[in-house]
């Protein structure tokens, strides 16, 4: 890997990707099932990151009980010093199951 393999259209999408991972709500990137929400890099794959066209597009998995407007919003909010003036378009692809209550397990 060298420096600037990472760059899109002048958008980081390593530092998009640590980005969006750190924002509460999100339970991870998500690729699509196809793969078609991946930037591919020489030797290796950004998945639920793709820039172009002018936007940036995230597709996450959210954690359980988040509310899709906020998370949007939250993730739209953290990229704001990464894409600039660009529009972000955020995806929620899939949402964990909901947690395991005591005394319900089977």
């Amino acid at each position: 890997m060298t420096a600037g393999d990472a760059i899109i259209d002048g958008i980081d999408v390593d530092a998009v990707a640590v980005t969006v991972r750190a924002c509460a709500g999100v339970s991870g990137l998500n690729g699509g099932r196809y793969g078609e929400v991946t930037t591919y890099l020489p030797g290796r794959a950004v998945h639920g990151v793709v820039v172009g066209g002018g936007r940036v597009r995230v597709q996450v998995r959210s954690a359980w009980g988040t509310e899709a407007p906020r998370l949007a919003a939250v993730i739209t909010a953290a990229l704001a010093p990464l894409t600039g003036s660009r529009p972000v378009d955020v995806a929620i692809a899939d949402i964990d199951d909901p947690p395991v209550r005591k005394g319900s397990e089977s």
